[in-house]
């Protein structure tokens, strides 16, 4: 027997800024902006691959929200543009 897996959260369409930052200080931050959001999760498309597990830094640019961050996934979209799954560890703030 097969099992679909679905989400718990409903995912809410979201275009924002961000700021991917590396705990590694010796990284440059990235930029992405997000697709959509959820209680525990986002997914950011940007120009740059994050490593699976990366732990990161996210803020969002306009608006106060903060987060410390898993990379779940980093799936390549066309030519310099990469779809990467978040998944939330601690967050602040209100997403604008």
């Amino acid at each position: 027997m097969q099992t679909i897996a679905r989400r718990l959260e409903q995912r809410i369409p979201l275009s924002v800024r961000v700021d991917l930052c590396s705990l590694d200080v010796r990284q440059p931050a990235r930029e992405g902006v997000t697709e959509n959001i959820s209680g525990h999760g986002v997914r950011v498309v940007s120009s740059n691959p994050l490593k699976r597990n990366e732990r990161l830094n996210l803020w969002s640019l306009p608006g106060d929200f903060r987060a410390r961050a898993r990379v779940v996934y980093c799936h390549p979209l066309g030519h310099h543009s990469f779809a990467i799954g978040l998944q939330l560890l601690a967050s602040a703030g209100e997403w604008k």
